[in-house]
């Protein structure tokens, strides 16, 4: 009985612990996080400092290496991938909230922009 008991508890500490790595922004009394659309990151945070969009290389296979940079636009499509920076006022770190296919891929925070 002892063993299930912490077997169970072992068990809820991982899910839970596992479930904390995800990153979240708080805007406005909402949270924002992986998956949410860029349509309501801009309904929820407003608009950022800063934007940018890059084409990201595009990767086949874990053994290719990216496509090289004059040929990728040519021969392989890229995956555009869009950044926004907010500055969340003072005391506060930056966050980048980085977006693929127009969704939340990730959301950093820094000093800085993330790379």
């Amino acid at each position: 009985m002892k063993f299930m008991l912490r077997l169970a508890l072992a068990a809820l500490g991982a899910g839970l612990f596992g479930a904390a790595g995800a990153e979240t922004l708080r805007c406005n009394g909402h949270t924002v996080e992986a998956g949410d659309s860029k349509l309501s990151v801009r309904y929820y945070c407003g608009d950022p400092l800063l934007q940018e969009a890059h084409c990201a290389p595009v990767y086949y296979s874990p053994n290719l290496p990216p496509v090289p940079e004059p040929f990728a636009n040519s021969v392989v499509p890229c995956v555009v991938v869009d950044e926004w920076l907010y500055d969340r006022g003072p005391g506060n770190l930056v966050a980048t909230v980085r977006f693929r296919a127009n969704v939340v891929q990730s959301i950093a925070y820094g000093t800085r922009a993330a790379r």
